[in-house]
């Protein structure tokens, strides 16, 4: 493979077998030749965040090693999400499975269809957590992540009994 960026991944989902949908999905971008799944986070169960009246959501982190532009690691993200039957219907609305990026190498980007890293980071519990047990260490926007997990609020975000697998 060429010469590799680290990206790390945030996955979550409420509805159906969310576990599986995530499990495929990182079995599918690992099988992308360009692409490898390098460390996978535990499970949580988490609240749900913007539009609370859903049920608990399933949500974990991921990072991989590519060689994929950012745009193109999006349209496979995006297709990976489909194949788990998401429908983009209501925003922060209940979903299969979504996937996002949270942070491409040390990247700034900002264009119509990609923010990096994710805007929205440090706002959101559900990501940060996991993403301290695989990179506690990784400075995004000038903050390590594990300073900003130690500063946010982890009411209800609770170890699920999901586990996810590095593909091989």
């Amino acid at each position: 493979m060429p010469e590799t960026v680290s990206v790390l991944i945030a996955l979550g989902g409420n509805v159906g077998d969310v576990g599986g949908a995530m499990q495929r999905a990182l079995d599918r971008l690992h099988a992308e030749p360009e692409t490898d799944v390098i460390a996978v986070s535990p499970v949580y169960r988490t609240p749900p965040w913007g539009l609370t009246d859903q049920p608990m959501f399933l949500n974990a982190c991921a990072e991989l090693a590519t060689a994929l532009p950012p745009e193109t690691l999006l349209q496979r993200l995006q297709a990976a999400e489909r194949g788990a039957g998401r429908e983009r219907t209501t925003r922060w609305g209940p979903r299969t499975l979504d996937i996002d990026m949270i942070a491409y190498g040390d990247l700034d980007l900002g264009t119509a269809e990609l923010t990096l890293p994710h805007p929205r980071l440090f706002e959101r519990a559900f990501v940060l957590v996991p993403l301290a047990d695989i990179a506690p260490g990784r400075m995004i926007a000038g903050t390590r992540v594990r300073e900003a997990v130690d500063r946010t609020d982890r009411t209800g975000i609770e170890p699920s009994d999901v586990v996810l697998q590095v593909p091989r």
